[in-house]
């Protein structure tokens, strides 16, 4: 089954970034298309019951990664049942720490890192089911720098 959204990454060394995922999400390779000079034209993976396509950059079509534009504005959500193990996987293949995992208040417990090829990754476990109004108040019960 194909998703109705899929992201699609652009990863300066794409070889290495399937590599990595396989190493920190468990990712399994579906398919790889090269191109010129050693690039990557398409990709596909499968992490969990989702797909993930990438591509290498290709600054000279547009295709830039989150190195060549200094950053990303996206993250991409992990759902995992155990958070703690699937942090620890992720930074143990390279991934760097943005915010370890913590019990957060709308339920889940929560971490960020970010993949060696610059995009950001959140990682998370529900702990405890909790309505908007729930969220709400315990969002309030955190201290004011932290809203």
């Amino acid at each position: 089954m194909i998703n109705s959204i899929i992201p699609h990454l652009v990863c300066e060394g794409a070889a290495d970034a399937i590599e990595f995922y396989k190493k920190a999400f468990d990712a399994v390779e579906l398919m790889r298309l090269p191109g010129e000079n050693g690039r990557i034209m398409h990709a596909t993976l499968k992490i969990g019951d989702s797909t993930l396509m990438l591509a290498d950059d290709f600054p000279e079509y547009g295709g830039l990664g989150p190195k060549a534009l200094k950053g990303s504005p996206v993250t991409l959500h992990l759902s995992s049942p155990d958070v703690d193990a699937a942090f620890k996987q992720a930074v143990d293949a390279g991934a760097s720490v943005r915010m370890p995992p913590a019990d957060m208040f709308w339920g889940d417990r929560y971490g960020q890192v970010t993949d060696p090829f610059g995009h950001h990754w959140s990682i998370a476990t529900r702990i405890k089911d909790m309505t908007p109004a729930e969220m709400a108040d315990a969002m309030k019960q955190m201290p004011n720098d932290c809203q």
